[in-house]
């Protein structure tokens, strides 16, 4: 058996790791890379394989680091199955068309300024109708529930606690009569989240692909740290202001929603309009109601006592441009949030263009921005950024709050890698930063005796 680390090798972005085995190629997850525009076009638009030469796609789950390449996969020629869990195939239906009209739409206002310097357009990795045909490839299979991908490959996800429908991947491996079992992580949630259960704990692993995000890195508060989140949103709108929340549309959204609702309803946030601006998230609120299956017992119980963990009075969900234009013109104090949360497209870079400038308001982070994308840009202290074409002097308060994480932490990885079972002889640390992932290898060998490493980007390994 053979691995080629074909994305998110000392990176964040781009996870895609491929896998032949028994004269079968297995690719997991498609993700798209993000990051500098003409390195990521160059990474997105040309694969390290045939796309043709594939057998199966297994998906982790639905981020668009994840899965937002697929198209680009199916339309270049990958005929076979796309294996993923329920809540995970839902939310690309509409995320992959979403991404679709973003590129489309950042194109179209980036071709007219290319034009104006004589150069030609460029096209979109993909079409909305490309992102629909792709979908019809998806193979859904429900968690603990074991299926056979390919010859000697029988596949079972397992919860991963990070979204909506997220799941480890557990390979049963037989080749020449050899059994071994290989873990891909997925992304790690970090347990005792807001709506969804806590990471499955996996058993008698032999080979693990495991990320690496925070390897090196704490995160400053724990889970449901809603009372800091109450503190600063407070102090925000004593200014009179608006907060702007970069969020992810899918699962940082819904979490928001769910904390906001419980923080209005005890009186305990100011009497002001809430907007989520992004049709995604729109969208992406309605599927989480059909994936009960998904959430803790909390919310599962708050879901059939009060039928609505995600709708509440002062919450206006927005789906119309004009909507959300409208919002510019708002002047009393209001929260809104929009996508996306690494602010490298959507509605968000509209409403920080129209008020990153004024120290009145404030623009709240509240998860992960892969290095240099605009949020890291911003999370980071720069005084001026780069927003659509433009240059932006950025005076309004900036505050991070990284309880709602969707990553586990340094710890809490260690805590994951020690609780599962089995030899794990083969450790490969994916999905992180080059001295995130390198800080954690030497972690583990320290205390682990199997053999851990850092893939580079395309180097393959023989198992």
């Amino acid at each position: 058996m053979k691995i080629t680390f074909c994305g998110a090798a000392e990176t964040t972005t781009g996870s895609q790791h491929l896998i032949d085995i028994n004269g079968s190629r297995i690719l997991l997850d498609c993700g798209l890379y993000q990051g500098h525009r003409s390195e990521a076009d160059e990474r997105n638009r040309h694969f390290n394989f045939d796309p043709a030469s594939l057998d199966a796609v297994i998906l982790s789950h639905a981020h668009i680091d994840h899965s937002g390449n697929l198209p680009s996969l199916t339309s270049n020629g990958f005929k076979g199955n796309i294996y993923s869990t329920f809540a995970t195939r839902d939310l690309c239906q509409i995320m992959l068309a979403d991404a679709a009209r973003i590129q489309a739409g950042d194109l179209k206002w980036l071709n007219k300024h290319r034009a104006r310097e004589g150069k030609p357009e460029i096209e979109p990795l993909y079409t909305e109708m490309e992102a629909e045909e792709c979908v019809r490839q998806f193979v859904t299979i429900g968690y603990e529930r074991s299926i056979p991908v390919a010859d000697g490959v029988t596949l079972t996800f397992i919860d991963a606690g990070h979204i909506l429908g997220a799941a480890q991947v557990v390979l049963d491996l037989v080749e020449n009569g050899h059994r071994k079992r290989l873990l891909f992580s997925g992304d790690v949630g970090r347990g005792n989240n807001e709506l969804l259960r806590d990471p499955a704990v996996p058993e008698d692993v032999d080979y693990l692909i495991m990320e690496s995000t925070y390897g090196n890195r704490e995160h400053e508060l724990p889970t449901q740290a809603n009372e800091l989140l109450r503190d600063i949103l407070v102090r925000a709108l004593d200014k009179k202001g608006k907060v702007i929340i970069p969020a992810f549309a899918v699962e940082r959204t819904q979490q928001l929603i769910f904390v906001l609702h419980r923080l209005f309803e005890d009186g305990q946030i100011p009497d002001v309009p809430i907007f989520v601006d992004s049709p995604l998230a729109v969208g992406a609120t309605e599927i989480f109601r059909l994936h009960p299956e998904c959430f803790n017992e909390e919310v599962y119980r708050f879901l059939f006592e009060k039928r609505d963990p995600f709708g509440f009075e002062n919450l206006t969900l927005i789906r119309k441009v004009n909507d959300s234009k409208a919002l510019n013109d708002i002047q009393e104090p209001a929260i809104i949030i929009s996508a996306s949360g690494m602010c490298e497209a959507g509605r968000v870079l509209h409403h920080l263009r129209n008020n990153i400038g004024d120290p009145k308001n404030t623009v709240l982070f509240v998860g992960y921005c892969a290095e240099n994308t605009l949020g890291a840009k911003i999370r980071n202290g720069q005084k001026e950024v780069p927003i659509l074409g433009d240059s932006f002097k950025v005076r309004a308060d900036i505050q991070i709050l990284d309880s709602f994480s969707g990553h586990a932490d340094r710890s809490e990885l260690l805590n994951y890698f020690d609780t599962m079972t089995g030899k794990k002889e083969r450790v490969f640390l994916v999905h992180g930063e080059k001295e995130q992932s390198h800080a954690l290898c030497e972690t583990l060998k320290a205390r682990h005796p199997g053999q851990i490493e850092v893939p580079v980007w395309k180097s393959s390994v023989e198992l």
